[in-house]
């Protein structure tokens, strides 16, 4: 594989570095060449947190181009926004319904848009898949299993470069013991649940 780019965005705990990681164990443990980046600002007090993950003999860095990702992975619609010119054309961005309101809309400094604007807005960049990732990490148990609800969303798509067990054992290399049922159960729910696709 020449290259393949994700971009993992959210806020600071949800999970996120967590999911990257797990994504990048798998991909070594398969023998491909991985560089994965991280940029977070104060993610204990739900900052915004981004990572990425590349994969491919031609990848060098950390850093994904502009319009260069093919997959957005975002556990925050909004996050999922500010991160969307990393997205090709061509790409996937995958987003659950799960609304983390910011610091200035509790503020009242502005207003949080609607799940249909955002939706409408990323579409206009590539194709988006949605679902109700919240829902599912909780019949998990717990909404921080909502980052491996989507990364079994992109195995359900067929749009991972990494084999399913693969992942499952970078989670349970990853993760302590008494984390490893709740999120292989959170994969296999992403993996095998109902999605909405919107396009422009």
């Amino acid at each position: 594989m020449k290259e393949f780019n994700i971009m993992f965005t959210g806020v600071g705990g949800t999970g996120v570095l967590t999911a990257a990681r797990i994504l990048a164990s798998a991909a070594l443990t398969e023998g491909q060449n991985v560089r994965m980046g991280e940029i977070h600002g104060m993610a204990q007090r739900g900052g915004a947190v981004n990572c990425t993950i590349r994969i491919g003999e031609n990848v060098h860095g950390p850093i994904i181009p502009t319009g260069k990702a093919d997959l957005l992975l975002s556990v925050e619609p909004v996050e999922a926004l500010r991160n969307v010119n990393r997205i090709m054309p061509s790409g996937t961005i995958i987003v659950g319904e799960y609304q983390i309101t910011p610091t200035g809309v509790l503020l009242g400094r502005y207003e949080y848009p609607t799940d249909e604007v955002i939706l409408q807005d990323l579409a206009k960049f590539a194709k988006v898949i949605t679902f109700d990732a919240a829902t599912l990490a909780q019949e998990s148990g717990g909404i921080l299993t909502m980052n491996t609800v989507l990364i079994g969303a992109v195995i359900g798509l067929n749009l991972l470069p990494i084999k399913e067990e693969t992942v499952i054992s970078a989670i349970k290399e990853i993760l302590p013991n008494r984390y490893h049922a709740m999120n292989i159960d959170a994969l296999k729910k992403g993996k095998n649940a109902q999605k909405k696709t919107i396009t422009s």
